[in-house]
């Protein structure tokens, strides 16, 4: 039987707000929590009592910053290292992970605070070229904190190579996790379903970065041979004005704005897709959103960018073409239009490749990193202890 631990997720960001880093953290302690481990999440958030987990530990209120085309919500407080060095005392936690751990103060406050003898420190880098700062100095500023990393973790490839240019060192590649059966025994929406029209799927924030104008532009060139053709667009935020713009010059048809929508519907929506759409420009470190549609059994038309390439392949789950281009995207979806059997096979072969994004399954390499993580560095302290009565 595996030992108890008592572990703490550490997120920059705002934890009432939803996004790629918090869901991986709440995903990641359900699992542990599962498996009987304690975990406490530790966050800045701005409603607290919003926060259904009484595991929660606030620290601090965090202000929006842009950050990769987004807008990221991480706390600069300068006063909270008192309040946290009381809660390291009092929680004497084998584990502190920390999810990017260079966005914002609160996990240097950490890990300058915490006994490596007592608790091993991993981090998790989840960008890619999320930040400039690293570019201007502030990785003089922030290596020796990351030192005090005893094990560290690159969600994907790409966020490997942009964090390793940086920050040279051993990574474990360990990507996000996936509830595969939330999203695979959804029902669809009947009524989108079964009225005769074929259902594209965006879903995501609606920010330029995410490419819905080059997917309007491919909707609008295919809508004329496919007059049953309907695009569904998931997601918060406000069309960009290009997009508002091509919708009116084209006078597109049967594209509906959904808003943002609870995790139940989203899982339905993917049910609802006939084919789902990622036309992203770049700088995603990861595609989630393509493991949550072959989860569905959603065959895939995305861009071709490394966060995406590292999670299908071109002709085996998906089509994959090259960014912002609104005549290859729309051809790769009328492929799929035209050929029933091929977006048959794609589905097949997504929900195959899914498995392996498993949270018990991704959770485990993250538990076995922390194990070999606690190793090295015992047995580095002992070849140094070693050295020194030598």
């Amino acid at each position: 039987m595996e030992a108890h631990r008592k572990i703490a997720l550490v997120s920059p960001y705002d934890h009432a707000f939803h996004g790629g880093v918090a869901d991986h953290i709440n995903s990641l302690a359900a699992q542990f929590r599962e498996w009987g481990h304690t975990v406490k999440i530790v966050a800045p958030c701005k409603s607290p009592d919003a926060i259904d987990d009484d595991d929660f530990i606030p620290m601090g209120r965090a202000v929006p910053i842009p950050s990769g085309g987004s807008i990221a919500r991480v706390s600069f407080s300068v006063w909270l290292k008192p309040q946290i060095k009381q809660m390291l005392e009092r929680e004497a936690f084998d584990v502190v992970h920390f999810h990017e751990p260079f966005a914002g103060l609160i996990s240097k406050d950490m890990l300058s605070l915490i006994d490596p003898a007592e608790s091993t420190a991993v981090g998790t880098f989840h960008t890619y070229e999320g930040t400039h700062l690293y570019k201007i100095g502030a990785k003089h500023l922030a290596m020796p904190y990351f030192r005090m990393l005893q094990g560290r973790i690159a969600v994907s490839r790409p966020a490997y190579e942009f964090i390793s240019r940086h920050f040279p060192s051993d990574y474990d590649i360990i990507p996000n996790g996936i509830q595969v059966d939330d999203f695979a025994d959804a029902q669809p929406f009947d009524h989108l379903k079964n009225d005769g029209m074929l259902n594209l799927l965006f879903l995501g924030r609606l920010e330029k970065r995410k490419g819905l104008k080059y997917l309007l532009g491919a909707y609008s060139r295919l809508k004329w041979d496919w007059p049953n053709l309907r695009l569904l667009v998931v997601g918060g935020g406000k069309p960009d004005a290009d997009s508002l713009r091509i919708i009116s010059e084209r006078n597109l048809k049967d594209v509906v704005f959904l808003g943002r929508v609870s995790d139940e519907d989203k899982f339905r929506y993917y049910k609802t897709a006939d084919i789902y759409c990622a036309p992203a420009t770049g700088r995603e470190s990861f595609g989630i959103v393509l493991l949550e549609a072959m989860a569905a059994g959603a065959p895939i038309v995305a861009s071709s960018i490394e966060g995406y390439s590292s999670v299908i392949k071109h002709g085996r789950e998906g089509l994959l073409v090259p960014p912002k281009q609104e005549g290859a995207l729309a051809n790769a979806i009328a492929s799929l239009l035209q050929n029933p059997e091929l977006r048959h096979a794609l589905s097949t072969a997504g929900t195959m490749n899914v498995q392996d994004y498993r949270w018990e399954r991704v959770a485990r390499r993250v538990m076995d990193c922390y194990d070999a993580s606690r190793e090295a560095w015992l047995e580095s302290e002992s070849q140094c202890a070693v050295g020194i009565r030598g």
